[in-house]
């Protein structure tokens, strides 16, 4: 039994973090948009209702099936280190750790060039059309809602609410005092919040569509040089410039965002997409690589021997990614090697269904060695979430998976005038030349948004995702076992106990890891538990409703129908109120 259902539908699905981000990309997909232009529209109003979890300011990671080109796109919405920022700057300031707040780390903002680049390439809407939910909710209001206010739940490892960060607000930045703490006091659950100063960003950008003469593409481009070389580029450059930051207007002018090639694997009949090694999504494919060659269905779900095998394969991936990703213009990180079944079978080797490991083990891709050389690995130097999902099939069966972040209100100041932050991606380079994801100006962060989007047999098949930072190819891996390996229906997958381990380095600042941890929550079996320890993991218990927000649709293969369910994990831990519509 679920405590929701699996809603089902026809012409159209929307899942969302927010029940009126859901609605606002529905009244698209209503008034004959399709599923990216619907995509976008929850976007936008995602970064106007949860901006603890995301901004305009921020970022966006996406895939994207076309049934009109019956192929997937990557959408790569990651910003890029200011060209001004490289590891001797910051060995002059100083610097020897990328801080987790601050302009220090902002890089350009990148969302509003992706989705402009999502509406051009693949949607048929104007920016106007799609950004007006966004821009009511901005300038009339919206309720109030405990996930926002905060304070958030003792468990959680940050704070990104409001009440969580009023103290900083108060004494050092003004201008998020305005927008978030209206009269200088904590607005109560329920109240009217508006953002004025971003619904005037937005009347800018409508009016720069409207006066273009051109076609809908000019009209776009127009909205994109209104944003990225007028008057707001030059207002985000000041404000960059008082805090002591490094991006400048050259950075904006210049920036683009890229629609590329997905990275793709085949598991059991269902081809699963990610986007590309500058964003951590390969490791999702890497952990099903090594899971193919299990009989995890035999094992029994959520059984000891299979919460052991799905964590151990999980350290060997992520070890990986530690050793290799980054932004492939700027590092050459061997995919296909990654990626084979060769590979994957010495890899799997390593794994003792007896004992834990408490090692980082990268191995060796491009000899096909189970473990690389030790005086090659780098060292080890966790986190909630910081992020929103959007999904949305249409009645076309094109499907949108989107995870908009950052510029999370926590992470700088709220630019005056323009009523959104600046994001701190850039938080997530090291400042070791030797790493693969260290900081070079122009290169893009390795980031943790990672969208998930699946084929089968050539057809569009299932759409996925959730908030979590690392976390999330750990919780969106099982709920797609739970889907594929043991043909659970979509909420009862998203309901079912889930567990994560923080052995590897964290993507984010200071990138910290405990070697053997294991999170789990309470619903699972206290004899699981003490065999898991047993084992020598590390056992954290976890509240019932605590790891992760999955969000997914699937299609129907027999009927053609829409399935898709919403995570109760985001209201119960006063994350976000998850929402899901279906027409």
């Amino acid at each position: 039994m679920t405590y929701r259902p699996t809603l089902m539908g026809t012409k159209g699905m929307i899942a969302t973090e927010h029940y009126l981000s859901a609605e606002a990309g529905m009244r698209i997909l209503r008034a004959g948009g399709n599923a990216f232009d619907a995509a976008v529209a929850a976007a936008l109003a995602e970064g106007v209702l949860n901006p603890h979890m995301h901004t305009f300011g921020g970022e966006l990671s996406a895939l994207a099936y076309s049934a009109a080109d019956k192929k997937v796109f990557s959408i790569n919405g990651n910003t890029v280190a200011p060209k001004a920022a490289t590891i001797e700057w910051c060995q002059q300031h100083d610097i020897t750790l990328l801080p987790f707040n601050g302009v220090i780390s902002a890089g350009p903002c990148a969302a509003p060039d992706a989705y402009l680049s999502v509406l051009q390439r693949l949607g048929t809407c104007s920016f106007t059309q799609v950004v007006g939910p966004a821009l009511e909710l901005a300038q009339d209001g919206f309720p109030m809602h405990a996930a926002l206010r905060g304070p958030a739940p003792e468990y959680l490892n940050l704070d990104f609410s409001i009440a969580g960060n009023a103290e900083r607000f108060q004494k050092h930045w003004p201008s998020s005092v305005k927008v978030y703490l209206p009269g200088g006091r904590l607005p109560d659950v329920g109240q009217l919040l508006t953002n004025q100063d971003l619904a005037r960003t937005f009347r800018r950008l409508i009016t720069a569509e409207e006066q273009c003469t051109g076609d809908r593409i000019g009209s776009l481009k127009a909205v994109r040089a209104a944003f990225y070389e007028g008057e707001i580029a030059q207002i985000i450059a000041a404000h960059s410039k008082e805090y002591a930051g490094l991006v400048t207007a050259d950075d904006l002018a210049t920036f683009h965002c890229q629609i590329e090639e997905p990275a793709t694997l085949s598991y059991h009949g269902y081809d699963v997409y990610k986007c590309g090694l500058w964003s951590q999504g390969p490791v999702f494919l890497q952990q099903l690589a090594l899971l193919e060659g299990f009989d995890l269905n035999n094992m029994g779900h959520n059984s000891a021997d299979y919460i052991h095998t799905v964590t151990e394969a999980a350290k060997l991936a992520f070890a990986d990614r530690e050793q290799y990703y980054g932004d492939p213009d700027f590092v050459d990180v061997p995919l296909a090697g990654l990626l084979s079944k060769d590979y994957a079978a010495s890899r799997r080797e390593l794994i003792d269904n007896g004992r834990a490991s408490l090692d980082q083990r990268p191995g060796n891709p491009r000899t096909g060695a189970a473990l690389l050389e030790g005086e090659e690995v780098f060292a080890a130097r966790n986190w909630g979430p910081g992020t929103v999902y959007v999904t949305v099939i249409d009645k076309e069966r094109n499907m949108a998976s989107f995870t908009p972040s950052g510029a999370w209100i926590p992470s700088s100041p709220v630019i005056d005038g323009l009523g959104f932050p600046l994001g701190t991606r850039v938080q997530m380079f090291f400042l070791d030349a030797r790493h693969p994801n260290a900081l070079v100006p122009g290169k893009r962060p390795r980031t943790t948004l990672t969208p998930t989007l699946v084929m089968r047999d050539g057809k569009p098949c299932m759409v996925f995702g959730t908030p979590g930072g690392d976390q999330q190819d750990q919780w969106t891996l099982q709920f797609f076992l739970n889907v594929a390996n043991f043909g659970m229906e979509v909420q009862d997958a998203i309901e079912s106990p889930r567990f994560s381990t923080a052995h590897f380095p964290s993507s984010f600042s200071p990138h910290a890891s405990v070697p053997g941890l294991l999170r789990v929550e309470n619903r699972v079996p206290e004899d699981v538990c003490r065999e898991l320890k047993s084992r020598g993991h590390e056992i954290e218990v976890k509240p019932a409703w605590s790891e992760g927000d999955v969000l997914g649709i699937r299609i129907d293969k027999k009927h053609g129908t829409l399935h898709g369910g919403a995570d109760l994990r985001g209201e119960y831990s006063k994350r976000m109120p998850s929402h899901i519509i279906a027409w």
